[in-house]
């Protein structure tokens, strides 16, 4: 599982670097577009299965280039992430060089393939958050 996820990895990478992105930096982006409205850095993690040192620095060049922004939550104690306008451009700007890696993939897999991997892969995160939780 690692070695494929480390060969999918370097094809989206090598297909954003155009862009100053890595694939990391660009599902981040993404999930913050995708789901409308700030988030909390723990949400964010959770959602991605990211610790929170390792989002702490995917986090932190991104908002120095003004990709996302911090934004006051339900009381100013509470910091939520959102997407900037910038970060937006970025995205939209990127999005087709992921969707062709997409389709590279998808037509190599085949669509059987791709949809049993798709399932595969949610049930691998299931059972992997489950193992997290039950060892805390």
């Amino acid at each position: 599982m690692r070695r494929a996820t480390r060969a999918i990895t370097q094809l989206y990478d090598a297909a954003l670097r155009q862009m100053g992105l890595r694939i990391t930096r660009f599902t981040l982006l993404q999930v913050l577009e995708r789901t409308g409205e700030p988030m909390t850095q723990a949400a964010l993690g959770d959602f991605l299965a990211v610790d929170s040192t390792t989002l702490t620095r995917t986090l932190r060049p991104l908002e120095h280039a003004k990709w996302i922004r911090r934004v006051e939550g339900r009381d100013a104690r509470e910091r939520r992430i959102e997407l900037a306008p910038l970060g937006r451009r970025v995205l939209e700007r990127a999005t087709p060089a992921w969707e062709r890696v997409q389709r590279r993939l998808r037509t190599d897999l085949g669509q059987r393939d791709w949809a049993a991997l798709q399932k595969l892969l949610t049930a691998a995160l299931t059972a992997a958050r489950r193992v997290s939780r039950s060892k805390s």
